[in-house]
């Protein structure tokens, strides 16, 4: 069953100046038998959460809850100022540029809000497609250090995050932000994630994929599966799909994935 919520706004305080993000409709689709686990699923740049929720609505996972967004309507840089929904601003789809933290973070706590009324004893997980799962990375990351960019303190105890061609946001001030904090190294060895890119993406590129999984693994993401898949370009395919069934279905210790 898919139900829809309508907009909700975040103020994130920034530096001397508040922005404001109005994030579009939320779409869930229930689970169809025990409820184990609940995912909240982030689309790519200019994509809806509906587009994502028909799909669930046909997956063999019948104990996730899937709770698909809509991101903020923004101009984007990499359109030329062109107005669609983004989860944060971004002049490229690499990593390379600069990172836009207040956007990042207004995404990451509109998601942790997201999770923070689920049920004590369900697990939580985040995962996201594209700039999508740039955003769920950012947010493992979150949940690593215990905070957002900002400082503020991050609320969410996560139990898996899924990536597809996507990249690791703020990855060149990580290894930093990991150094001198044990808890946060505890945090990254065990927390699982799972990482798919094509090698033919045209979108962003394969090599970005494989340098946020290094990147990661470098800083002491132990828990990390890195999938490549010959000739898939920027969009996913139903051998991808099964690949993330099985994953959540074993890391989540879910019952029989068939109903």
């Amino acid at each position: 069953m898919n139900n829809s919520t309508r907009s909700s706004v975040a103020m994130f305080p920034g530096s001397g100046t508040t922005r404001t993000f109005e994030f579009g409709r939320t779409h869930v689709v229930r689970p169809r038998g025990n409820h184990q686990a609940t995912i909240v699923w982030l689309h790519g740049l200019g994509d809806k959460g509906s587009s994502w929720s028909q799909l669930f609505e046909t997956l063999p996972l019948p104990n996730i809850k899937w709770i698909c967004p809509t991101a903020p309507t923004r101009p984007v840089a990499i359109f030329g100022g062109y107005l669609c929904t983004a989860w944060f601003e971004a002049g490229d789809l690499s990593g390379d540029g600069p990172d836009d933290l207040e956007g990042l973070d207004a995404s990451a706590a509109h998601v942790a809000n997201l999770l923070s009324t689920e049920p004590a004893n369900v697990k939580l997980g985040i995962g996201g497609f594209s700039m999508g799962a740039a955003t769920a990375l950012y947010s493992a990351t979150c949940h690593t250090l215990g905070k957002y960019g900002n400082g503020n303190l991050y609320p969410i105890n996560l139990s898996a995050v899924v990536g597809l061609s996507g990249w690791l946001p703020c990855s060149r001030t990580l290894r930093n932000q990991m150094e001198g904090s044990i808890e946060a190294v505890r945090r990254a060895a065990s927390l699982p994630i799972l990482l798919c890119h094509g090698l033919g993406d045209d979108v962003v590129a394969y090599k970005n994929g494989e340098r946020s999984a290094q990147a990661l693994n470098s800083v002491g993401f132990r828990n990390l599966t890195f999938r490549a898949y010959n000739g898939l370009g920027h969009y996913t395919i139903p051998e991808e799909t099964d690949e993330v069934c099985n994953w959540l279905t074993a890391r989540l210790g879910l019952q029989g994935s068939q109903l």
